[in-house]
């Protein structure tokens, strides 16, 4: 095993496995629960992050999907148990990028990759998921939970998981420190707009997105929130309206 991944243990039973090398910078979370884990998504599969998974937890896994993008099921084929919601199920089995554009994407940058990793050996995942997640749907892992909210926009079937006790907010792709995209045939900004709105009025205590830097105060949701906001009343919230700039994040339609 190489040095592609980093872990970082953020609470006593919660760890996020990283691929900071590349210019995704793919951020999975892994919860342990007393009775089973929760892997929420499987980063770019340029390696085996089932490895890493069993280094911390001998627990049952499950994995759940925040959506069925290429950066986030690449090691979905390593796992015996999966989830995703049921607007991107199909996904899962016709993927609607073509393998040559994925490819492309994931070398697209200069990146450190492990030795023995191969490009043209590279494949999208296909596969039936066990579990079609639901919104309001509630995931108990023995003495945690957590809540799916379908939070489409960024993808039909975009979901972010919140663990309500503790106010943790898994985004996925809907907030995070870089560039926020609603410009692919398959987004919706002003869906995307409105799930912000909806996860802004939660009591969130900690943002982990799916990408880029951590450390994220809540009131971030808030900046993302008022920027959408200005786009809309400016009459901008369309595609092709272009790539805005608000500093710490940026938006493009």
């Amino acid at each position: 095993m190489s040095d592609w991944f980093t872990v970082e243990q953020i609470e006593a039973d919660t760890y996020v496995i990283s691929e900071p090398k590349h210019w995704e910078e793919t951020h999975c979370y892994l919860l342990c629960g007393s009775e089973r884990a929760i892997l929420i998504d499987t980063g770019l599969g340029v390696e085996n992050i089932r490895e890493i998974v069993g280094r911390l937890t001998n627990l049952p896994i499950v994995v759940i999907l925040t959506h069925a993008h290429w950066d986030h099921i690449g090691g979905l084929g390593q796992f015996k148990t999966f989830a995703v919601h049921e607007a991107e199920a199909s996904w899962l089995k016709n993927f609607p990028l073509p393998l040559s554009a994925v490819r492309r994407s994931l070398v697209g940058k200069p990146c450190d990759f492990p030795p023995q990793f191969d490009v043209q050996s590279y494949r999208i995942f296909h596969g039936k998921p066990q579990r079609l997640l639901h919104d309001g749907d509630r995931l108990e892992l023995g003495n945690r939970t957590l809540s799916v909210l379908h939070t489409p926009g960024h993808s039909p079937g975009h979901c972010c998981f919140f663990e309500e006790v503790r106010g943790n907010l898994f985004t996925g792709d809907l907030i995070y420190s870089g560039c926020l995209d609603a410009f692919y045939p398959t987004t919706d900004p002003v869906a995307f707009w409105h799930s912000v709105q909806r996860v802004q009025r939660l009591n969130v205590r900690r943002i982990l997105p799916g990408h880029h830097g951590m450390r994220l105060l809540p009131d971030f949701i808030g900046h993302i929130e008022a920027a959408f906001s200005g786009l809309a009343r400016k009459g901008r919230l369309h595609h092709g309206s272009g790539c805005y700039d608000f500093g710490d994040f940026r938006i493009r339609l």
